[in-house]
């Protein structure tokens, strides 16, 4: 199985990523984690890419995440192809990255969406700020939705977003909605609707309704704009 964590910055993808692999492994799980080219690159560049870079940044995630499917049961993949496109989309207004990211994306299993209830900090040149986020998040929706793509919104503070991730994995595989379920929507594989009880409440309709009620509040967040 291939878990895909996708989210705007900030979002605590790589801590979650960790926990997950340091939780399978202990099951005895042969599991990997495929970290995010985009981090490594920018640290060995000192700089972040330009336009004409983004679809060789795109590949080399996607390369590592299949060369790990190869070798392992289970990858963790701490973003995918589908990220650069959303950036690139964002940053740059080029569209050309969504059909392949999309594309390579389709062959996940499940992926999970981090919330936006973990304070933003400064990373060095690779993040945008603050404002960017919630137009970053808005935009990654929109594709997930637009696509058809199902999803999972990961809330919680530390070992809570852990646990709160593991649930919707523990769902969807033992379900087999992985490829079944959205954000607005009952498991398709199911008759009985799923409730997730968390100190954040995840469940899909009140997670949409938080979500629906920002946007109508920020209306340039729909559009993947620049919140100033």
């Amino acid at each position: 199985m291939i878990v895909a964590l996708l989210g705007a910055e900030c979002t605590g993808k790589s801590l979650l990523a960790a926990a997950l692999l340091a939780h399978m492994t202990a099951q005895g799980r042969s599991a990997a984690l495929v970290d995010e080219f985009l981090r490594q690159w920018c640290e060995h560049h000192q700089r972040t890419p330009r336009p004409q870079e983004q679809m060789l940044i795109a590949q080399e995630q996607q390369r590592r995440i299949e060369a790990a499917a190869v070798l392992h049961g289970d990858v963790i993949a701490d973003t995918t192809a589908l990220m650069t496109a959303i950036y690139s989309d964002y940053v740059f207004g080029d569209t050309s990255l969504y059909p392949a990211a999309l594309a390579y994306h389709r062959r996940c299993d499940i992926t999970l969406v981090t919330g936006l209830d973990i304070a933003w900090q400064a990373d060095g040149i690779q993040r945008d700020g603050p404002h960017a986020r919630l137009a970053v998040d808005a935009l990654l929706r929109k594709v997930l939705d637009t696509e058809k793509i199902p999803y999972y919104v990961v809330y919680g503070k530390d070992s809570a977003r852990v646990h709160h991730a593991l649930q919707a994995i523990e769902y969807a595989t033992n379900s087999g909605a992985a490829r079944a379920y959205s954000m607005d929507s009952k498991p398709l594989n199911s008759t009985k609707k799923w409730v997730w009880q968390c100190d954040k409440c995840s469940d899909p309709d009140c997670e949409h309704r938080l979500f629906g009620s920002l946007i109508a509040a920020s209306p340039a967040a729909a559009s993947g704009q620049e919140i100033g």
